[in-house]
């Protein structure tokens, strides 16, 4: 009988070959996780081989799998298929990528509140730049003592002050006070006469003979217990003359002519002696004769005729006479012109100088004035009311300041 050959007591090579796939699976397996999970981490220690475990898998030689391993043969059955499973391992474990760099959170941001339209930016309320107040007009004029009005001829403001034809007139100009807006009201010569004695022109337009019904400066004066008086150059000595023109007289030579002489114009001045005997000439001035005195100089001390260096050394022989006497304490003078020669304001703009006590040296008013305001002045002074346009004319109380 033929002996059965002896078992081999070895493993057989299939299953050492299915040992090894195993054993190759749980090496990638490990490996892939110690790659997902990044260096330095706990597992990825141990599968390198810190762990006791992890040494035999590596194949340092103690463990009875790995010695049988070494004795396979490379080309048996088990090798190949040990190969193949190994390939497929390594085709489907993922490869190594970085561990993406963390990225900072989001700032949050604010969720906009619903609002029902555009917000309205409130319009600051504008600050008015500080201004220097001007200084105000007194109350009321001073009560005058007397006032003098000083008709002058036919000369544009910017022909008297500043010429130097006219020293004396200038010098009242620098020591007293000079109205730089004043107009005259019309042409020619009369209307403005007219306009200073009543503050109408009581619609003459010429320089022709009037006898005029309507009320004037000498019936509010009279009415309120005051007397006046005019004084006009080369008036002869008759009693409620009404010619046109004279000359010569007891005052001296000259012409005078009745266009500047307002008062006579007036039927109830012209026709009452008592009152025509108030309009006299110069032989008779006396400063302190009444509270209002209109002076009129003859057609060439007015500068009607002659010169603007005649007409200012007439003035500067005349005003002293007023200015030197008592009575022209608390009083103003009046210097002014008929018209001027251009058509500013209606018959030209004129320089109208005030003289007086209270009157500051060198002052000046640019107020819009007229013959009207030089009326309303005195109305105001005195309280004697209005008459007709002066009635809204600008007085001349700037200059008591």
């Amino acid at each position: 009988m033929a002996s059965t050959p002896p078992q081999s007591s070895q493993p057989s090579p299939r299953l050492l070959a299915g040992v090894l796939v195993l054993v190759v699976a749980v090496v990638i397996v490990v490996a892939a996780s110690q790659l997902l999970q990044g260096p330095g981490t706990p597992g990825a220690t141990g599968v390198a081989g810190a762990s006791p475990g992890a040494s035999g898998v590596a194949g340092q030689g103690s463990a009875p799998g790995s010695a049988a391993a070494s004795r396979i043969d490379s080309g048996s059955p088990g090798a190949s298929a040990a190969a193949a499973a190994t390939a497929t391992a390594a085709t489907t474990a993922p490869s190594p990528t970085s561990k993406p760099a963390s990225t900072p959170a989001p700032t949050p941001r604010p969720t906009a509140r619903p609002t029902t339209g555009p917000a309205r930016t409130p319009t600051p309320t504008p600050r008015p730049t500080p201004t220097r107040a001007p200084t105000a007009p007194p109350a009321k004029l001073p009560a005058f003592h007397h006032v003098y009005v000083v008709v002058m001829e036919n000369e544009e403001a910017t022909s008297i002050v500043g010429n130097a034809n006219a020293p004396y007139i200038n010098s009242l100009v620098a020591k007293y006070g000079l109205a730089t807006n004043y107009t005259a009201v019309d042409h020619p010569s009369e209307p403005n006469y007219i306009a200073l004695f009543s503050g109408s022109t009581h619609g003459v337009t010429d320089d022709g003979v009037h006898d005029l019904s309507g009320k004037n400066l000498a019936d509010q004066i009279e009415a309120h217990g005051r007397d006046w008086r005019v004084y006009a150059q080369n008036l002869p000595d008759a009693p409620c003359f009404t010619g046109s023109r004279t000359s010569g007289g007891p005052d001296g030579n000259g012409k005078y002519a009745r266009k500047h002489n307002p008062a006579i114009s007036f039927k109830d001045i012209s026709g009452n002696p008592a009152r025509c005997a108030k309009i006299q000439n110069f032989s008779h001035f006396n400063p302190a004769a009444a509270d209002y005195e209109l002076i009129v100089p003859n057609l060439c001390n007015d500068m009607h005729d002659c010169s603007v260096k005649t007409g200012d050394t007439f003035l500067k022989g005349f005003l002293p006479r007023i200015l030197g006497s008592s009575a022209m304490s608390g009083s103003v003078i009046f210097l002014t012109w008929d018209e001027g020669s251009s058509g500013v304001g209606g018959g030209g703009k004129v320089a109208t100088v005030v003289i007086g006590p209270g009157v500051p040296a060198g002052f000046t008013s640019g107020t819009r004035y007229t013959h009207y305001s030089l009326v309303r002045t005195i109305e105001n002074a005195w309280g004697l009311g209005c008459l007709a346009s002066a009635c809204n004319a600008n007085d001349l109380r700037a200059f008591w300041p």
